[in-house]
């Protein structure tokens, strides 16, 4: 971004402008620069008081009152929200001054970059190409600015960025609107190769926009075009590769082709698809890993569809298809049967690597102790033995089969004084404190993963810590997890809410780390967050299931009630109990129908109801992948916050631990 006076001298044209601008920079009081400072002052209190009127001023549009209410707060942390939001509410209005000031002055800062933005976006709305030239960013990353940027340098002459175009277009997804004029310009210049079109016809066939490649085949050169046709019949007929004149074509486009054709055709008939790859390779002669890529796609696709048999042979006969998803299918499907010595076998066929992992030498370990002999019983202890120090749910199974305590390793990380006090003094984490301290979760969320994206490991650590401190405990999580430190408990799995979940679990006579246990799978403690499907806050409850329990209790509620703590925590333990009544008590069939539903658990049970599993098999056969990790980690969850509170809980009671499911 150009310096303010340079800015004014190349751009603001009109004489009386000029002076104008230049005057209110000389005459605007300096309190941009101190806002940043990283002292609260004397009384913060008064100043948060100061800072929540002026910005209700603002909303009302008493400017008057707004300016004397800015005026008192030099060096409060937020005032830069307050010089954001005047400027934002009259862009389109603003003398370039105005815009220049704050965003020298802030800087670095997350709503310096935010306006920033903002304002190539207004330029560009009233088409003032020049000036989006010099604000543009070219770190930026939004698709609609970087269009709008060589829309800019288009009006202004600069043709030779057209090259970088090519990047912007060839890409598996509609481009926003603003880009069409580029994307123009850029063809009619002749940057669009049949190579280039080509790439992004296929790319956008396989990955499924099928009404985006057929627009992108009509750009396509006569050769191409009739290449494409064959590709789209291919993919809404893949059963036309049965005839294999119709792909005798020595053009190279033709194997890929083909091998799609593969592909869509194992979705509806892997059998068959299997025999068309082989025919097609007789006459196209895929390279080896073309191979190898469609018949573990069909393998899959067998799977799907109930060749368990066939796969295996497959499997026998190509051993380098093993993939862990592929045999891990297998494996499950032994066990549902209990057929030990078929998982044996199956065991071989994963990679080494996976292999090796808790979960399958756990399996392999329960597999020796189905068979006969001393040797076998010695090797399944050794097995049990070596993943037992594991805090997980395969070590803490492994314990429980060896009558030993969990191993629950909590080693606090280790924060440097400097990096803490180095945060401390950071202003945007000082911004993060307040915002956060004022209920501005979104926008204190924005500032804190501003911060985050230049801290060096120490200061991640330190960031943990300090989080943690403020009770801001989803932070403190996610530090963890950027630093990929597992042992600081305290940071991990903090006790929040803790009178909630205590009054709960008395209450409810549910044991509270069960319910801390949920809802630290459930949301982390994120108490506005909204799931892809529609489940809201702590205990992520369905509007649906919340209203159900509501009026069970006698309470009428909307759906922004969820995100209240108090209210989320009542229902979702109150769900969470009658999950437990309904299921007598099983905390694995209750925490699994928390997840997925307590009409599929009942589903599941029914199918193993004539061959009933031992629970940790069922367990490992529960169909979906996220309900059976879920219960993996409640369970572990539980026994980690037992720990943390000093009430022991056990990773399984005798009851659940010998039911037969």
């Amino acid at each position: 971004m150009p310096s303010l006076c340079r800015y004014l001298a190349d751009h603001l044209r009109q004489p009386l402008l000029v002076a104008t601008a230049f005057a209110m920079l000389q005459l605007a009081p300096l309190t941009y620069l101190h806002a940043q400072a990283p002292h609260y002052g004397t009384n913060i209190s008064a100043q948060r008081e100061l800072y929540l009127q002026a910005r209700e001023a603002l909303e009302r549009g008493q400017q008057q009152q707004f300016q004397t209410l800015r005026g008192q707060l030099i060096a409060y942390p937020l005032l830069q929200y307050l010089d954001y939001a005047s400027i934002q509410r009259q862009l389109a209005d603003l003398p370039y001054a105005d815009v220049d000031r704050f965003l020298e002055s802030y800087s670095g800062s997350y709503l310096a970059e935010r306006l920033e933005r903002e304002w190539v976006a207004t330029l560009a709305k009233e088409e003032r190409w020049q000036d989006v030239a010099v604000y543009f960013n070219p770190d930026n990353t939004y698709t609609t600015l970087s269009c709008q940027a060589h829309q800019a340098w288009l009006n202004i002459g600069d043709t030779e960025r057209l090259t970088e175009v090519t990047t912007l277009w060839n890409v598996t997804r509609s481009q926003p609107n603003e880009c069409d004029p580029v994307f123009e310009a850029w063809m009619a210049a002749g940057h669009l190769s049949a190579d280039i079109a080509w790439q992004r016809f296929s790319n956008n066939l396989q990955a499924g926009n099928r009404s985006l490649a057929r627009y992108i085949a009509g750009l396509l050169p006569e050769r191409e075009q009739q290449l494409a046709q064959l590709y789209l019949q291919t993919d809404s007929q893949p059963e036309r590769l049965r005839n294999l004149d119709n792909y005798v074509t020595n053009e190279p486009e033709v194997p890929d082709i083909v091998l799609h054709g593969v592909r869509r055709l194992a979705n509806i008939d892997a059998p068959q698809a299997m025999l068309m790859l082989h025919a097609h390779n007789d006459r196209h002669n895929f390279s080896d890993q073309q191979m190898l890529d469609a018949q573990r796609y069909i393998a899959m696709r067998l799977l799907l569809q109930g060749f368990d048999e066939e796969t295996e042979t497959l499997l026998r006969n190509t051993p380098e298809l093993a993939t862990e998803t592929l045999v891990s299918w297998l494996l499950r499907d032994a066990l549902r049967d209990l057929d030990w010595p078929r998982l044996q076998q199956l065991l071989q066929k994963l990679p080494e690597q996976d292999r090796q992992s808790e979960r399958w030498q756990y399996w392999h370990a329960r597999s020796l102790e189905q068979a006969r002999g001393e040797q076998a019983a010695e090797r399944a202890l050794a097995i049990y033995r070596s993943i037992a120090g594991n805090r997980s749910f395969y070590g803490f199974s492994a314990a429980q089969r060896l009558n030993q305590p969990y191993a629950i390793v909590d080693r606090p990380v280790d924060v440097n004084a400097a990096d803490l006090d180095a945060l401390y003094n950071l202003p945007a984490v000082v911004r993060a404190h307040e915002l956060y301290h004022l209920g501005d979760e979104l926008n204190a969320r924005n500032e804190w993963q501003h911060a985050n994206r230049n801290m060096t490991p120490g200061q991640i650590a330190a960031s943990g810590r300090l989080a943690n401190n403020w009770g801001w405990h989803r932070q403190s999580i996610q530090a963890m997890i950027r630093l990929q430190y597992w042992d600081d408990l305290s940071l991990r799995f903090p006790l929040a809410h803790g009178d909630l979940f205590s009054s709960a679990a008395s209450q409810l006579d549910v044991p509270a780390p069960l319910l801390y246990a949920v809802t630290r799978q459930e949301s982390a403690f994120m108490h506005d967050v909204r799931s892809p499907a529609g489940a809201r806050g702590l205990m992520q409850l369905m509007p649906a299931t919340a209203r159900e329990v509501a009026q069970g209790l006698g309470l009428r509620i909307s759906n922004q009630d969820l995100y209240n703590p108090d209210i989320n925590v009542t229902l979702g333990s109150h769900y969470l109990a009658s999950l437990l009544e309904e299921f007598d008590g099983n905390r694995i069939l209750a925490t699994a129908a928390y997840n997925a539903g307590p009409n599929r658990i009942n589903q599941w049970l029914l199918r193993s109801r004539d061959k009933p599993l031992p629970v940790d098999v069922w367990i490992e056969t529960i169909p979906f992948a996220e309900t059976r990790g879920y219960v993996q980690n409640v369970l572990v969850y539980a026994v980690i916050y037992g720990h943390l509170s000093g009430q022991a809980v056990p990773f399984m009671t005798d009851r659940e631990r010998t039911a037969l499911l």
